[in-house]
């Protein structure tokens, strides 16, 4: 099995931790490892058999296997890496929430054969496409969010309007701080904060939930994950800001953002006794009472 581990270079104590086990336990099956090369520096020699461990600037579709060690932010900048190659991913927690690092540094002894046996399941995961008119060199590197592309205010305490399209039909202009298109996985994330609903991760449904919205009205909105959606923005400063996920980039107000779903899915591992509902339930605490 060829496998690769990714984790944040600034990472804390407990991801080095979490690191340090899965090296001891890797070591004792027959497997090639890769470690990214900025996070392997960061390794102790003590722990690592060197002479079995590679490192790794870019994948490609040999891999069997992406081990992230981090929160949910490392996972996101993993699939970076990951593209359209379908490496199933693995998510060791070290950070805070985890819905999609589910796997705890304490798990790991226990899970690892799992792995190896391949006793899990796939859960295929929808991503959003991103094309800008005109062109933008930073996106067209990198032009796919698992979670949620969002447009926001630049250097302005003004709101903004996102005026909105969907399959070429006229919805709306917002007048808010942003507007935020969420996946089903990324539901949980900056869109529930903002008011918008939980999704199901196999649902086929995108979600607009604007960001403190001037219109009261204003709701969010599940739409089918075949709606090709389009955003024009304007305001008082020339530019605006759009993440995609982790990564932002500023533009000028005369783009135009056109979002579809990607013709590709990530694939993440999901462990015999993990379920999304029992994730929800432990990480929104649901039922919990302190009365209890």
């Amino acid at each position: 099995m060829k496998i690769a581990v990714y984790g944040q270079t600034y990472a804390k104590e407990s991801s080095q931790t979490a690191f340090n086990a899965l090296a001891q336990e890797l070591n004792m099956y027959e497997a090639d490892i890769y470690v990214e090369s900025e996070f392997l520096k960061l390794q102790d020699d003590s722990v690592l058999k060197r002479d079995t461990i590679k490192s790794f600037t870019v994948l490609d579709k040999s891999f069997d296997l992406l081990v992230s060690i981090g929160g949910d932010g490392t996972i996101l900048r993993a699939i970076t890496f990951v593209r359209d190659y379908n490496i199933p991913i693995i998510g060791i927690n070290t950070g805070r929430l985890g819905f999609l690092a589910t796997v705890q540094t304490e798990e790991i002894p226990r899970i690892l054969p799992l792995i190896f046996e391949g006793k899990y399941k796939i859960s295929e995961r929808t991503l959003l496409s991103v094309k800008t008119v005109p062109a933008n060199s930073e996106i067209e590197a990198i032009n796919f969010a698992f979670n949620e592309v969002a447009v926001s205010r630049k250097n302005t305490t003004s709101m903004i309007t996102v005026e909105t399209h969907l399959n070429d039909e006229y919805l709306t202009s917002y007048w808010a701080d942003g507007l935020i298109l969420s996946t089903p996985t990324g539901s949980t994330g900056y869109s529930l904060s903002c008011g918008g609903p939980v999704i199901a991760p196999d649902a086929k449904n995108f979600v607009l939930t604007p960001i403190a919205p001037h219109n009261l009205s204003a709701r969010p909105l599940v739409i089918p994950d075949t709606t090709a959606i389009s955003f024009k923005i304007d305001g008082r400063e020339d530019h605006f800001l759009m993440s995609l996920d982790s990564r932002i980039v500023t533009l000028p107000n005369s783009t135009t953002v056109y979002v579809n779903k990607a013709d590709f899915t990530i694939k993440m591992i999901e462990l015999p006794h993990e379920t999304f509902l029992d994730t929800l339930r432990k990480k929104l605490l649901w039922g919990e009472d302190r009365r209890n």
